[in-house]
């Protein structure tokens, strides 16, 4: 079982920035994938980035070239920073995990934190 917490959330204005962190309860280094998702007021929760154990990144295009992603192995913990905040980015962002682990694989979510990009 693997536990996550999001954290840095909050209200920016358009233009601005804010970082994102996801602090996982175990080690993720061996992971099959580390990834951020949202979830916009009456849509559906879409992906925003996903970084796989190869070390391939996926990002949306609605955020490429805006966010970042990153990690800390020796604090077990995921970054997103997002840059060029718009208002469409409004939405609650989930960090994710998913995880091999014997034979069954496994996906674990955060609680989520709210981001609101507004003047």
């Amino acid at each position: 079982q693997v536990q996550l917490v999001e954290s840095g959330g909050g209200l920016v204005q358009p233009g601005g920035s804010l970082r994102l962190s996801c602090a996982a309860s175990g080690s993720i280094v061996s992971v099959d994938s580390m990834d951020w998702y949202r979830q916009a007021p009456g849509k559906e929760r879409e992906l925003v980035v996903s970084t796989t154990n190869l070390g391939s990144t996926y990002f949306t295009n609605a955020v490429r070239g805006r966010f970042t992603t990153s990690r800390d192995y020796v604090k077990n913990t995921v970054y997103l920073q997002m840059n060029s905040l718009k208002p469409e980015d409004t939405a609650v962002y989930y960090c994710s995990i998913l995880k091999t682990t014997g034979r069954a694989q496994n996906r674990y979510w955060g609680q989520g934190t709210q981001v609101t990009v507004s003047s």
